[in-house]
């Protein structure tokens, strides 16, 4: 039987975080995660999920009429299994392949870049009477981050919304293997550009003490919080 993804959308546009913002890519969404972000921002792979299966085959095909770029994001991809057999056949059809992840599950997937977004306590959907403990236990899983940071080139994108987020991050990379500082990404969290401007001078100024890298969300700017961007 043909290898198949639950897939919740394919698109091309520019990326819109992280170290290859404005590159061309076709993005590749899977549907499914096993966290409840209270801000997540695709709630159709989450909260919501649906989706339709499609043979492995058939995205790679598909991604070979767009960009050499290709982003496997969710949801988290690295839930389901195929994703490795995908990730290897659009490696060897000589895209570049980004897998965006939570960082809470490991599949040795072939990737040229893992980004990774780690889920700060401020993300906890706390008053829901499941998803608030069941996601306060499963967001960090520093285990698994030590063997992505130490077996993949990565780059660590956090949402920030309040200051005590910047606290709990250098907390966090304490307990990590060594990350350039120009490879820890803050991103204000925010589905408009209003809320991104509002945000952006705390982030500004903690990029400019510690050497972090502030990350817009140029897809927000651009496009409006809208699927298919």
């Amino acid at each position: 039987m043909a290898a198949r993804l639950y897939i919740e959308e394919t698109f091309v546009s520019v990326q819109g975080e992280g170290l290859l913002t404005g590159v061309a890519s076709s993005f590749i969404r899977l549907s499914g995660c096993n966290l409840r972000c209270r801000w997540c921002d695709t709630p159709r792979t989450s909260w919501a999920a649906t989706g339709e299966h499609v043979d492995v085959s058939a995205l790679v095909e598909w991604a070979a009429t767009g960009p050499r770029h290709v982003v496997v994001t969710g949801g988290e991809p690295l839930l389901q299994r195929p994703v490795e057999a995908l990730c290897v056949a659009l490696s060897a059809a000589g895209h570049h392949v980004t897998v965006e992840t939570a960082g809470t599950v490991f599949r040795p997937v072939q990737a040229h870049l893992l980004s990774i977004s780690p889920k700060l306590g401020d993300s906890t959907p706390a008053d829901h009477p499941v998803w608030g403990a069941r996601h306060e236990r499963d967001r960090l899983q520093v285990p698994v981050l030590r063997q992505m940071i130490e077996g993949y080139p990565v780059q660590l994108k956090f949402v920030v919304g309040r200051p005590a987020d910047l606290d709990e991050i250098a907390a966090l990379l304490a307990r990590l293997p060594p990350v350039e500082p120009d490879r820890v990404l803050l991103m204000p969290e925010g589905r408009s550009p209003a809320e991104l401007d509002a945000k952006a001078p705390m982030l500004l100024e903690a990029c400019r003490e510690r050497g972090w890298r502030f990350c817009d969300r140029l897809h927000i700017r651009l496009f409006g919080d809208t699927p298919g961007t």
